[in-house]
Parts: structure tokens; sequence; C-alpha cells
């Protein structure tokens, strides 16, 4: 698997992986690049299945799977200590590297996640599935936006939403690798697991997000042992996108927050 990794901007800088959800697309973090860069080292990727990680999903892919192949990627570059941040199912991916390498996870910053699939979240993701099925990735990509971003926001960036619609369509992953991600996403519970993280975990959501309810938030940092959490008034589910700067001030705050708390009492 292909990553893309920065420089380290000093001797021993941390190491923050960067997760996508759905979509899959190490792209999606462009708003967060530069200020991360400044006092970590990145590492951005395209999921298999997407971009410049092209590949046929099995059918019964799985989210210990995702988390697999990006642990084995990691170590294959000799990255072996990190930070995850992991949005909806990059939290998810984070959240099982929590369980399955505990040794290697540092830190993870949950945006947008959740415990276990939300009945509204569920809701959504047959809506758009039936989209899907019915229209092909032409509808799938035209109603994306409806569940990513607040209507305002939209309606202030019609000539972006066209250039990222057609970029979308350009770069679409394809039917049968969008529904294997889709339904491994569906089936991720963590309610019996969460207690055994370890790890500090810092969790980031939107009050409008219209895809996953914030009290998803709520539900997974009550069931995190050292876990905190803060709400955006605003934002949407792609939160980062669309109000960035309110969002890198709480990563970046949130990140030297849990690398603190991590760090052993001397």
């Amino acid at each position: 698997m292909k990553l893309s990794v920065s420089p380290p901007p000093f001797d021993g800088a941390p190491v923050v992986v960067l997760i996508a959800g759905l979509g899959g697309g190490g792209s999606y973090w462009l708003p967060q690049l530069a200020a991360l860069e400044q006092e970590y080292q990145v590492v951005s990727y395209d999921q298999r299945g997407t971009g410049n990680n092209p590949d046929t999903l099995p059918e019964e892919y799985t989210l210990a799977q995702m988390a697999g192949e990006l642990a084995q990627a990691l170590t294959a570059f000799g990255i072996t200590r990190y930070c995850v941040v992991g949005h909806a199912l990059g939290a998810l991916i984070g959240l099982q590297l929590a369980l399955d390498t505990p040794d290697a996870l540092k830190a993870l910053v949950c945006v947008n996640g959740w415990l276990t699939l939300n009945a509204h979240t569920r809701r959504c993701f047959q809506i758009r599935e039936r989209l899907l099925h019915a229209g092909g990735a032409q509808a799938w990509v035209e109603a994306q936006p409806l569940f990513l971003y607040p209507a305002n926001w939209m309606a202030a960036r019609a000539p972006r939403l066209e250039a990222e619609e057609a970029l979308a369509l350009a770069h679409f992953q394809g039917k049968n690798n969008l529904l294997r991600r889709l339904n491994a996403l569906k089936k991720a519970d963590f309610s019996r697991h969460a207690a055994r993280i370890a790890c500090p975990v810092h969790l980031i959501c939107s009050a409008d997000d219209l895809l996953v309810p914030s009290v998803c938030s709520s539900e997974l940092q009550a069931a995190l042992p050292h876990s905190h959490s803060v709400v955006m008034r605003q934002g949407g589910h792609a939160c980062n996108v669309t109000e960035p700067e309110t969002f890198n001030t709480l990563l970046l705050n949130g990140l030297a927050s849990l690398l603190h708390s991590h760090e052993p009492a001397l």
C-alpha cells in the first residue's frame, strides 16, 4: 500500500496518521496538512480500493482488514509508533488499531465517530445505497454533499461543489468496492471492546452533523476509559473541511493534550 509521508519538521517529531472516511481518499485532509506539518510528521493515504491504491476488495471485507493493511504498510515504512486522526470510518479504523496494535498507537483523535451504528445513520446509508443502485455513481456523488455539508455552506459554494462532483466521479472507487467498505462500516460495533482501549482518545464532533448525530460521540466518549470530547457548534459531518480554522485549533490542542497525557510520570 502506498503512503504519503511528509518530512519530519524536527528530529523525533511525533508521527500523525490521517485516515479518511468512506471516500477513502487521503486528499480529504488537505485543510489540515499545513497546520499539522509544522509540528508532526504526517502520513496520509488512499485506502485500499481507492485512489493511488486501486484493488478489488474481497466480498467479506472487514474493519480488521482495513486496520491490518494500514498497520502493515506503516511497519514496512519503518513507522512503529504513531498517533491516528480518523474521520467517521477512519475513526473506526483508529479504534480497531487501538485494539489490535496497542503498542503502536500513542493516541487517537476520533472525528464524528461512533461506538455502534446509530439508527439515524443506518437510515441515511440505506437511502444512499438505494440511490447508488438506482442511479449509479452519478446519484451517489450528487447526493453526497447533502450528508457532508451544512446547507448555507453549500449554497454559497455551488461552483466548488460542481468541481468536487466532477472529480469524485472521475475517481469513483467502484460500486462493489464502495458497498463492501460500507458493509464493513455498518457491522462495526465497539460496545463490548471499548473499555480495552488503553491509549488516550480525543473526540471531535459537530452539533449539526446530519449523518452522524453528536450523541454518537457522547456515547463513544462514555465507553472509552481515557477520553475527552469537544463539540463544534457547526460544520456538518465534514467539519474539518467547512470550518478548518476552528477544527485545526481543536485538533492541534487535542493532540498536544493527548501526547502530554500519554507521557509516563517521572
